[in-house]
């Protein structure tokens, strides 16, 4: 497997690699996450998995080649402004993806899949790489790195917590940053105070229903579940987990677009 990064080849080598391999385009935020975990959370657990997951391919004799575009450290995050967030507007982040589609196809790349780190970018991205897809010669894939896991073992389910994930600044996402990045975790984590009702964008009154109440986020105070109990260990397994899950989704996608 070839692996590089956009950012340190030449044009010429940009443009050979363009010729099979596929560009992959990690997303991410900059929000708040409570008061224990930093702004950029989603931006450094999308790389994480990323890194992971191209570690699990580079072992293979006959993976793909994949050439890593710089992660895109800004987001759709306006329910976070209540505290702090740097936030593109979801027109803004549509028209950005749409210009680096466009790029990366002008410079000769006709497979790319986008990897997400934030919530609130998951259904802009999916509706950018559909839009695109209408309009240019290039199979575009996309998804959030939470959904694709790899399936093994009956324990993963027991550590996943499925009802808290991913959450926001809650159990998931601080267990996986103790594994990634335990130094910037401001340690010990506070219990979190119950809410109740609980917010009605992750308890909807009915299946299927999407709902959405002004000021919800500054009601829970900017997490969606209590992470005190976030481990280290449980972090590590659900990151390999979700990184053998994209590396399967990656060598799938390969597969698929020859």
């Amino acid at each position: 497997m070839s692996q590089s990064r956009l950012t340190e080849l030449t044009w010429r080598e940009v443009r050979r690699a363009g010729e099979q391999g596929i560009a992959v385009l990690p997303i991410g935020s900059q929000e708040q996450h409570a008061g224990h975990l930093p702004m950029g959370t989603d931006t450094l657990l999308v790389e994480e998995v990323l890194d992971r997951a191209l570690a699990v391919l580079g072992q293979e004799p006959s993976a793909p080649e994949v050439v890593r575009l710089p992660a895109l450290p800004f987001g759709h995050s306006p329910h976070h402004l209540f505290a702090a967030a740097v936030s593109l507007s979801a027109a803004t982040l549509g028209a950005v993806l749409d210009d680096v589609l466009d790029s990366l196809v002008t410079s000769g790349y006709r497979r790319v899949m986008v990897v997400n780190g934030h919530g609130g970018n998951d259904e802009i991205m999916r509706l950018a790489v559909k839009r695109f897809a209408l309009r240019a010669r290039v199979t575009v894939a996309a998804c959030s790195y939470w959904t694709v896991t790899a399936g093994e073992g009956e324990d993963e389910d027991e550590a996943g917590r499925p009802d808290v994930t991913p959450g926001h600044a809650g159990w998931f996402e601080t267990s996986l940053m103790l594994a990634a990045r335990p130094e910037l975790v401001r340690t010990p984590v506070p219990a979190r105070t119950p809410v109740e009702p609980p917010p009605l964008f992750d308890h909807p009154p009915h299946p299927g229903l999407t709902v959405e109440r002004h000021g919800e986020w500054e009601r829970v105070d900017g997490s969606t579940d209590d992470a005190c109990g976030a481990d280290a260990d449980r972090g590590g397994r659900l990151l390999d987990d979700r990184a053998r899950g994209l590396a399967r989704a990656i060598r799938a996608f390969d597969a698929a677009s020859r």
